[in-house]
């Protein structure tokens, strides 16, 4: 049976329990999903350090095809890591710090 995307989640941990979003928990899989894949967090690393880059940036400093880093950097925005803003012609990716620092939050809060 599938959970209704409003219906919370109550984890136990000992003692302890943790109220979980159902629908939060399900972005935070799709976000730790798409970031666990080797080429995946090299871009990320690299958006870190740079802030802002277009896909010619990120395919030439790390060695790829054109085609291989568009591919990963949809991933990644579908996930809401990345975030696109259109400067003319060129798309510019960057880091989606609000979100990410969402689901580092939970993940702590599971890991606790």
């Amino acid at each position: 049976m599938r959970k209704q995307k409003n219906e919370t989640i109550t984890l136990k941990k000992g003692k302890s329990s943790i109220q979980l979003d159902y629908a939060e928990l399900r972005k935070a899989v799709l976000v730790l999903r798409a970031i666990n894949h080797k080429l995946r967090q090299r871009i990320v690393d690299l958006l870190e350090e740079h802030g802002s880059m277009t896909v010619t940036d990120i395919y030439i400093k790390l060695r790829l095809e054109q085609s291989v880093a568009s591919q990963h950097l949809a991933i990644l925005r579908r996930a809401g890591v990345v975030i696109t803003e259109r400067q003319g012609k060129f798309i510019n990716y960057s880091l989606d710090k609000d979100r990410l620092a969402q689901i580092s939050q939970l993940v702590e809060e599971l890991a606790e």
